[in-house]
């Protein structure tokens, strides 16, 4: 980074801080050619998301309608807020380090009931049933029925 004073093109980092929120880092800086010191403050660069709905319009990805989302699925479940944050984060964080500008409203559906199945097996359940929009009975028997394969097999690795 430049100096702001001299204009010597090497300066030193001498302390850096993230703020609060996490989303920007300040450094305290040193020119050896002046020695004077400056702060800069650094914001992290995000590539916005856009989420191609059913219909085929586009809309910014908000974390906060996943948070609402979940939040109604686990209602009166024992999952703490800390876990629904977690959950949340890990979305974003998937949906971020595939490093595309558009996602699919399915595949982040999908990515929500992977993490619900993972914490409370009822709040996934309520989440699929409205997420997948079952026409009748027999396509919520058939992710019941598959929903318990899943449950089998993964008692038998761990019995292994």
């Amino acid at each position: 980074m430049r100096c702001k004073f001299c204009g010597y093109l090497d300066t030193k980092v001498i302390d850096s801080r993230e703020n609060e929120e996490g989303n920007s880092v300040r450094r305290r800086r040193e020119c050896p050619n002046c020695n004077r010191r400056f702060t800069t403050f650094e914001e992290y660069e995000s590539i916005p998301i856009l989420v191609i709905k059913t219909d085929g319009s586009r809309q910014p990805f908000d974390r906060e309608k996943i948070r609402r989302g979940i939040i109604k699925a686990c209602e009166k479940r024992p999952v703490t807020f800390s876990q629904i944050d977690e959950m949340v984060a890990n979305i974003e964080k998937e949906i971020s380090n595939a490093l595309e500008q558009e996602i699919d409203s399915k595949k982040i559906g999908e990515l929500v009931m992977e993490q619900i199945k993972s914490v409370d097996e009822v709040a996934y359940i309520r989440f699929a049933s409205v997420y997948r929009q079952f026409k009748d009975v027999s396509n919520f028997i058939d992710l019941l029925n598959d929903f318990k394969k899943d449950i089998e097999n993964t008692e038998k690795t761990l019995k292994k």
